[in-house]
């Protein structure tokens, strides 16, 4: 607890009553403000600027010592108020040579549905078998032998299957290019 006498001396300019004072305080104004920000260099960052303009009212004398964490606590709401305020005017900033089109593109809705609709229609063109390996192996991600348990069949005959009908894909998908 701070008492009146250090209180006095650091109104008057002690370097060391000041220090004391910051010391006893910190801590309470520094989880106010991180709990406000979660983000710890900036709550630091914000901890040492509420001093700093704490300190000028504070050698006004117009402060008293039992509202004195209090008084930075609304210090530090009122720092926090104002970066909040110049962040929405200024909204956020962007680094336009960093940005990637190939990452930030949204997906045309359109192109999507041609792109599964044309997929579609080169599984239907494949044999039954051919379209069960597909739809075993690559689209519902079971292994060659589960595969093979499923259907009933070697797992050599799998392997010849699967791969006989992404070569089959492989044509159709290019002659519709």
């Amino acid at each position: 607890m701070l008492k009146e006498e250090t209180f006095k001396k650091a109104q008057d300019g002690d370097l060391k009553s000041i220090e004391e004072i910051c010391s006893s305080t910190w801590e309470a104004v520094y989880r106010f403000i991180y709990y406000k920000v979660q983000n710890r260099q900036e709550a630091e960052d914000m901890t040492q600027e509420t001093y700093a303009k704490a300190l000028s009212h504070f050698k006004d004398n117009s402060v008293k010592i039992e509202q004195y964490t209090g008084f930075l606590k609304t210090v530090a709401l009122n720092i926090l108020r104002d970066k909040w305020r110049k962040k929405k005017r200024r909204g956020v900033s962007v680094d336009i040579e960093t940005i990637k089109p190939e990452e930030t593109a949204v997906e045309d809705a359109a192109e999507t549905s041609a792109q599964r609709e044309l997929i579609r229609k080169a599984l239907d063109s494949l044999n039954k078998e051919q379209r069960m390996v597909i739809e075993l192996r690559i689209l519902k991600g079971y292994s060659v032998k589960e595969t093979a348990r499923m259907m009933k069949k070697k797992e050599s005959t799998i392997r010849v299957l699967q791969y006989r009908a992404l070569q089959t894909l492989a044509s159709i998908l290019k002659s519709d290019d």
